[in-house]
């Protein structure tokens, strides 16, 4: 074969896949249309977080008096596109292209395309590879609204190409994304109104957190319209009329964050003989297809449509071409984080799925603000929850507050290591680390066994001995 290994792709799979693989001394192919990173470095997970840092330290800004501060005190942030920009040149220009130094890299000239199973093509140029691994990820839905068309709308994919802040905008979509930008807008300067058709935000979280961050942006000035359907789009002068069953609403721009489809439709996969669906591209849980020698890895095949759970699948697949024994995507828990203030983030089963699957299990909750450290920080906001068996074993958790994304990890390793409660309670926690939180939820989970009677009078017993 021309090469051990093509990857079509080089999101946060591909890479993890091209990194590893050359490392191994393989000899590996990468085919990147666009620019390596893909989505989440160029147009996700990293621009988005730089324009939140500037709304941050914007909202400080603001905030500067209440700690006895003149606002001049403090230098303005200006121009926030400009530094988004800035940071991904670095990225791009000085940190990730040095990691694929020993791959073959084809990037920019096209997308690859198969000719037969065991080859692709791009840009005229025919390759092989005893394996082939597709990562080519997702690409923003945008939804048939009557007149969507007729404007030009924004998505992840070109929203950080502004140049200035609009004073007005309409995002499509409560999730991770529209949550994201509205806060990150909005505390930048622009009046935002964002709509959706589910009955909170982030409706993949636990209720009472999603409530809680709704809250927070309502009270920052943004305007939330839950189960809001949106009748029709329009251009209005030099604004956008949205048309919705609550009211026609008037922007400067619009912004579409309503869901994501798969990349998958330059590849000519029914040439290979691959199989695909409207979900992604059909795999196993090893990341196979139903071509053997032919792997699906990330969001493209529509298990989990989020960049970490891609780059631990890349890794896993890459391990799945080798062994002799194969390790299940399934076999490991994937948590999600949000990265508004508070930040929101959760691993296993809500409260609501728990419920609903008729699973018996105890709630156990501390806020934010009954803790000495959170209270000096003035992070108030917030609260851990978790569920677990009557005998500690989790099966959800989630956080909404100061480094929800942080703390969130001790509970992914619980759960994956099969740790319990009364483990974690015997665990040393650093004072006064916002991760105390989770101590504190191990112990309020034992001082309530603790105070049951049965409980109490072998404890008597035992003591007394």
């Amino acid at each position: 074969m021309e090469h051990d290994m093509i990857v079509i792709g080089m999101g946060p799979a591909g890479m993890a896949l091209s990194a590893m693989g050359s490392a191994m001394g393989l000899n590996v192919l990468a085919i990147e249309k666009k620019k390596i990173g893909g989505e989440c470095l160029n147009c996700g997970c990293i621009p988005s977080k730089a324009l939140l840092k500037s709304a941050y330290i914007r909202n400080a800004i603001r905030e500067a008096e209440r700690y006895g501060l003149q606002k001049t005190d403090v230098p303005e942030v200006c121009k926030p596109f400009e530094r988004v920009q800035s940071h991904l040149k670095y990225i791009n220009e000085e940190k990730t292209v040095k990691m694929f130094e020993k791959v073959k890299l084809i990037i920019g000239k096209g997308g690859a395309r198969f000719v037969d199973s065991r080859t692709v093509e791009v840009d005229g140029a025919a390759y092989r590879a005893r394996n082939i691994y597709i990562c080519t990820g997702t690409m923003p839905a945008v939804p048939p609204i009557p007149g969507i068309d007729t404007v030009e709308y924004l998505t992840n994919e070109n929203l950080f190409n502004l140049e200035e802040m609009p004073e007005s905008m309409f995002i499509i979509g409560g999730g991770a994304i529209g949550s994201e930008m509205a806060q990150a807008f909005s505390r930048l300067g622009t009046k935002i109104v964002m709509a959706h058709m589910d009955p909170h935000l982030l409706p993949m979280a636990d209720e009472e957190a999603a409530r809680l961050l709704e809250e927070i942006l309502t009270a920052e000035g943004i305007k939330v319209y839950n189960k809001a359907a949106i009748k029709s789009i329009r251009r209005k002068g030099k604004l956008i009329a949205v048309e919705t069953d609550t009211g026609e609403f008037m922007a400067e721009k619009l912004l579409v964050a309503a869901g994501r489809k798969p990349a998958i439709g330059s590849l000519d996969l029914d040439t290979a003989g691959i199989r695909y669906d409207k979900r992604g591209i059909v795999a196993d849980d090893y990341g196979r297809t139903n071509v053997k020698h032919v792997w699906a890895v990330g969001d493209c095949n529509g298990k989990f449509l989020l960049s970490h759970a891609a780059m631990h699948q890349g890794m896993l697949a890459l391990m799945n071409s080798m062994l002799p024994f194969k390790l299940k995507f399934s076999k490991y828990v994937v948590p999600w984080s949000v990265f508004t203030e508070p930040e929101v983030a959760q691993v296993g089963m809500s409260e609501e799925e728990l419920k609903g699957k008729g699973i018996k299990h105890e709630v156990i909750k501390v806020n934010y603000g009954d803790y000495g450290r959170t209270i000096t920080d003035e992070k108030t906001t917030g609260f851990v929850k978790v569920c677990a068996s009557s005998w500690g074993k989790i099966y959800g958790v989630v956080a909404i507050g100061e480094s929800a994304s942080e703390i969130i990890h001790e509970y992914v390793l619980a759960m994956h290591k099969n740790i319990r409660l009364h483990d974690i309670m015997l665990m040393q926690h650093a004072f006064p680390s916002v991760a105390l939180l989770n101590k504190r939820i191990a112990e309020e989970w034992m001082m309530k066994k603790i105070k049951k009677p049965m409980f109490q009078r072998i404890c008597q017993f035992m003591y007394r001995l």
